[in-house]
């Protein structure tokens, strides 16, 4: 049986400022894609993480959406 799907999104873009979590403008939040676990949203995390290496107020985050859609969900694969 295939593992159950755990939705992850990988977003991000430039933060106002690098010691808060709010970016400088919305309309370029870049959606980087869905995926179906941790381990595939990590690569892709990681790909555009060190794709922006150069930009200090570039940031990209992995939301555990699996866990938004059911709170109920107990995440145990990392």
């Amino acid at each position: 049986m295939p593992d159950k799907q755990l939705l992850h999104l990988v977003v991000g873009g430039e933060l106002k400022d690098v010691s808060d979590i709010q970016f400088a403008d919305l309309s370029q939040v870049e959606f980087v894609g869905a995926f179906p676990n941790y381990a595939e949203a990590h690569k892709a995390w990681k790909a555009k993480a060190q794709a922006t290496v150069d930009n200090a107020h570039a940031r990209y985050f992995i939301i555990h959406a699996h866990k938004l859609l059911d709170p109920s969900e107990d995440d145990h694969e990392h």
